[in-house]
């Protein structure tokens, strides 16, 4: 009977064990078929440079080699909602998918990445041709009889989606008199590079225009409000 149990459990895990990586990949047709639901996350885990070189749209970014980076973007995404990712080959993102996986999310990849995503001739999207912002116009633009709530976000980026509504609510804060600047931290890499911003989101907040606080990541509308009063 032992002897039973055991080949029975060691076919259980065995099957569990191939079941997952075979069912999350998917082939560049129909993952383009998927992703265009909008019930769904889309999620790039290459690194910031390869982002930039050329991207699926509305794609989110979560660099799968920072690990701590990755974990902490992820934690914004809707569990509620099936995630989408790719990378360049298929390696990196069917290591992330697995991960998800594992820790609650319903997440499939793309087979082959953007590689295989090109040569099938599926739309890309590239880095924006943008102005970069100087320091001296950035700190120009700090009125020095205001208190200015500074915004560093992105597009791609999970949390600064998810603190979107949380500054809006603080600008209709009739409580609070502040003047907010928004400034895409993925376009503005120049700025972020000189104020020493890494990650995103991260808010500054500036009175009679010097630095009075900084903080990065996801906040309660609370410890904003007390930093703008």
């Amino acid at each position: 009977m032992k002897y039973v149990i055991v080949i029975a459990l060691g076919l259980i895990f065995l099957g569990c064990a191939g079941q997952d990586p075979a069912q999350s990949n998917v082939p560049v047709d129909a993952f383009e078929a998927k992703i265009a639901n909008s019930g769904i996350q889309l999620l790039d885990v290459r690194t910031p440079g390869e982002y930039q070189s050329g991207h699926l749209k509305n794609a989110f970014l979560a660099n799968w080699n920072n690990q701590a980076e990755f974990k902490e973007r992820v934690a914004a995404l809707d569990k509620s909602k099936p995630v989408y990712t790719y990378c360049l080959s298929g390696a990196r993102s069917g290591a992330a998918t697995q991960w998800l996986r594992a820790n609650g999310y319903e997440a499939y990849n793309m087979e082959g990445g953007i590689a295989a995503w090109k040569r099938a001739n599926k739309p890309v999207e590239g880095m924006r041709s943008v102005k970069q912002i100087s320091l001296d116009e950035y700190r120009a633009g700090i009125p020095a009889d205001k208190t200015v709530l500074v915004d560093f976000g992105a597009e791609w980026c999970p949390p600064c989606k998810k603190m979107a509504p949380t500054v809006d609510s603080l600008v209709s804060d009739k409580k609070l008199s502040f003047t907010l600047l928004r400034i895409d931290g993925g376009d503005q890499t120049d700025l972020c590079r000189q104020l020493f911003i890494e990650a995103f989101p991260v808010f500054i907040v500036y009175k009679q225009g010097k630095e009075t606080w900084r903080k990065q990541g996801i906040l309660s509308s609370e410890d904003l409000a007390k930093q703008l009063r």
